[in-house]
């Protein structure tokens, strides 16, 4: 089973890039986006349905701005726009959706780089999102989330770690968050297949970063360890433009 999460930064101009056809030469069984920046009533059908996949999407209050949607190939069982929490909700940030086999969070996880009300808005919805996910894999069911985490969660993750401890997306209080993640038994599938350094997910659109490959890796797949028997594979496709983000994807032997 083929999962990929990307970031379009902006659903409708990354159809105009290709995105279609991607989705198309890619089949995969699940796709989740995030900031889709369009409401499902602004949406033509080619992006809707003409592609042959359910969609299911999560907007925010304020148009052109965050949003997440998900493609998928089989119907899911359930469908849940939101964690219930309205200060989250209002942004279209979360879209949950409960396969046969495990519930897959999409998640476009606040940016903090504005300013400290909004650095503490990040803060507070990794510590909201921890327990919400925690009771379902306490309750037996196996758990995926994926999105743009908007946080480098170690040195490796980014091309200049040290030039960037202060920036939002590498500050110690952050990263702290995915370290508390990990250790409440969260995994980064893609660190169980790679360790190497220089892979990155996100680059900057200014100063030809991402042709000098000075990026950042922010868009994870995460899942409870006891998952991690059915994971085959996970990458970045950072060959795969469209978007200041490229798709990440994780295979499962389901």
């Amino acid at each position: 089973m083929k999962l990929i999460s990307w970031n379009v930064n902006g659903i409708r101009a990354a159809v105009k890039k290709g995105f279609l056809d991607y989705l198309d030469s890619e089949q995969p069984d699940i796709l989740c986006i995030q900031e889709s920046k369009a409401h499902k009533e602004q949406l033509s059908s080619e992006i809707i349905e003409d592609h042959g996949y359910h969609t299911y999407w999560h907007s925010g209050i304020k148009k052109g701005y965050s949003g997440v949607a998900t493609f998928c190939k089989k119907e899911p069982l359930y469908i849940q726009e939101g964690l219930g929490i309205e200060k989250y909700d209002n942004e279209g940030r979360v879209l949950i959706t409960e396969h046969e086999n495990f519930l897959l969070y999409n998640i476009y996880f606040p940016n903090g780089q504005k300013d400290e009300i909004r650095l503490q808005y990040k803060l507070d919805f990794y510590d909201d999102l921890l327990p919400i996910i925690n009771e379902q894999v306490e309750s037996g069911n196996n758990v995926i989330v994926t999105g743009d985490w908007n946080t480098a969660h170690r040195p490796i993750d980014l091309a200049r770690p040290k030039e960037n401890i202060n920036t939002s997306g590498f500050m110690p209080i952050e990263r702290e968050k995915l370290d508390i993640y990990v250790s409440e038994g969260w995994v980064d599938t893609f660190r169980l297949f790679h360790s190497e350094p220089d892979r990155y997910s996100w680059w900057t659109y200014r100063f030809g970063a991402r042709e000098r490959n000075v990026g950042w890796r922010i868009d994870y797949f995460f899942i409870n360890k006891d998952m991690v028997d059915l994971c085959i594979d996970a990458d970045i496709h950072h060959d795969v433009l469209g978007s200041d983000h490229c798709p990440v994807s994780l295979i499962l032997d389901i």
